[in-house]
């Protein structure tokens, strides 16, 4: 290894974050993934309700593209969070804080997109990406995600007015 990729590799390792700082944000992340499943489904079960009226765990496998068997292990892991409820031949409904969950989701979701939009990315690939970005983003970022889209407010209907 040349003296410089030494050097620039040296640099690199100097500036890890201290080990507690990196664990804690490691551990962000796992904590993130364990619950974006979860609020996925909350989601996608509320449009459902809305769209159609009900939510039934063959939809919701169709649209997730799971396995109707993984559907019914989330939806026994909904319950038993409190989230949802489920009737036999009658599919799945929300509880009280299941539906504020799903609205909490969603609107993450749109922000991110929101930000995505106004960043110049398409509507496709904003809604994509937002699928992911949304469960990992902290609540101080999305905070500064509505700070940057009242500051380019102004702009935006600038620009449409001229």
């Amino acid at each position: 290894m040349s003296r410089r990729a030494m050097g620039k590799r040296a640099a690199f390792l100097t500036e890890l974050p201290a080990e507690f700082t990196q664990a804690h944000r490691f551990g962000k992340t796992r904590s993130a993934q364990s619950t974006a499943l979860l609020e996925d489904y909350v989601e996608l079960i509320a449009d459902l309700l809305a769209a159609t009226g009900e939510a039934r765990p063959t939809d919701i496998a169709h649209r997730l593209g799971v396995s109707h068997a993984t559907v019914i292990k989330t939806i026994s892991r909904l319950k038993r969070e409190g989230v949802a409820t489920a009737r036999p031949y009658r599919g799945v409904f929300l509880t009280d804080s299941g539906r504020e969950l799903a609205a909490r989701v969603r609107a993450r979701h749109r922000l991110v997109v929101d930000v995505l939009l106004a960043l110049g990315v398409s509507r496709e690939s904003a809604e994509a990406d937002a699928e992911g970005i949304e469960h990992h983003v902290s609540d101080t970022t999305l905070k500064a995600f509505g700070r940057f889209l009242q500051s380019q407010a102004p702009q935006s209907s600038k620009r449409a007015r001229g």
